[in-house]
């Protein structure tokens, strides 16, 4: 199976390259606008800038993929309420291109979406949910995945929450390595107790869209984590774990953040879709810390 990813550079991206490397019968390309450092021997590399119509047309023209999982996303969500022109060019243009792309070579697309879709007024959700974004991220991913599902392709859209997991050159962190560097430096932190989220391990996401991939399944589907929590429960755990000082981590109201961007407060995902239908099984939050600590060791 011929299969390209965008986003090389990301966490998900990268965890998708080494996953697929792994099984001989896909030959993956990845695509980015820059190589990452450090690739799998055995995926090709294509220069591709999503936000560049011709020139994701031109490479989805030449490697032909059966499958394309878009992986590549404007997910800073501050940054996305602050700078709207390049978070919609990023996570709508961009879509409407790959879509074209994938009906000219009758591509199968997988594309991730976000829990951000939702307000949060109750959760977890399961895929039947009703969509309400609060902030400009979860509109333009909103408006991402309409563009899919009205587009002539098939498709599968996999929304998420909260991805957290560790590669060799990251350049941009999350909450569990957030939280372990803060205390390793002995500063204290203040972590949102009225919030909550099923956080996803990176490696968890990518066997996802291979899920999805291998199976051409079609529709949407909610894969996350199996555990409700705080991201004051996260931190708390994850001092626990790493036997760093956990009364550094103090717990804080949300409305004592000031943020350009509105957060929904509860949200997370029923996942029981995946698991019947992909087989999709994730792990446990601490399996995934033990994970991402044994990568750190390498």
């Amino acid at each position: 199976m011929r299969v390209l990813v965008t986003g090389a550079n990301g966490l998900l991206g990268n965890k998708l390259m080494h996953l697929l490397a792994q099984h001989p019968h896909i030959r993956a390309t990845a695509t980015a606008r820059k190589q990452p450092a450090a690739m799998p021997k055995e995926i090709e590399f294509e220069q591709m800038d999503i936000t560049n119509r011709a020139n994701v047309l031109d490479v989805i023209a030449r490697v032909k993929p059966e499958v394309v999982i878009h992986a590549a996303a404007m997910t800073q969500v501050d940054q996305c309420e602050t700078e709207r022109a390049l978070c919609w060019n990023t996570n709508v243009h961009a879509v409407e291109s790959i879509c074209s792309a994938c009906q000219n070579v009758n591509a199968h697309l997988i594309h991730v979406s976000t829990d951000f879709i939702f307000d949060g007024t109750y959760g977890p959700l399961d895929e039947t949910a009703i969509p309400n974004p609060v902030n400009y991220y979860g509109e333009s991913k909103l408006a991402g995945e309409k563009l899919i599902q009205q587009s002539k392709i098939d498709w599968a859209i996999l929304r998420t929450v909260l991805v957290y997991g560790v590669t060799p050159d990251m350049s941009r962190s999350n909450i569990v390595l957030w939280v372990k560097k803060s205390l390793e430096e002995g500063k204290s932190i203040n972590v949102v107790n009225d919030q909550w989220r099923t956080p996803t391990l990176a490696e968890d996401l990518a066997q996802g869209c291979y899920l999805a991939a291998i199976h051409k399944a079609k529709g949407i589907y909610h894969i996350a984590g199996s555990e409700m929590m705080t991201p004051f429960e996260i931190a708390v755990q994850t001092a626990d774990f790493f036997k760093l000082d956990a009364t550094l981590i103090r717990p804080a109201d949300s409305t004592t953040f000031t943020q350009p961007a509105r957060r929904p407060p509860k949200t997370g995902f029923i996942i029981a879709k995946a698991q019947h239908e992909l087989g999709y099984h994730p792990h446990s939050f601490t399996e995934g810390l033990a994970l991402l600590a044994e990568q750190l060791h390498r």
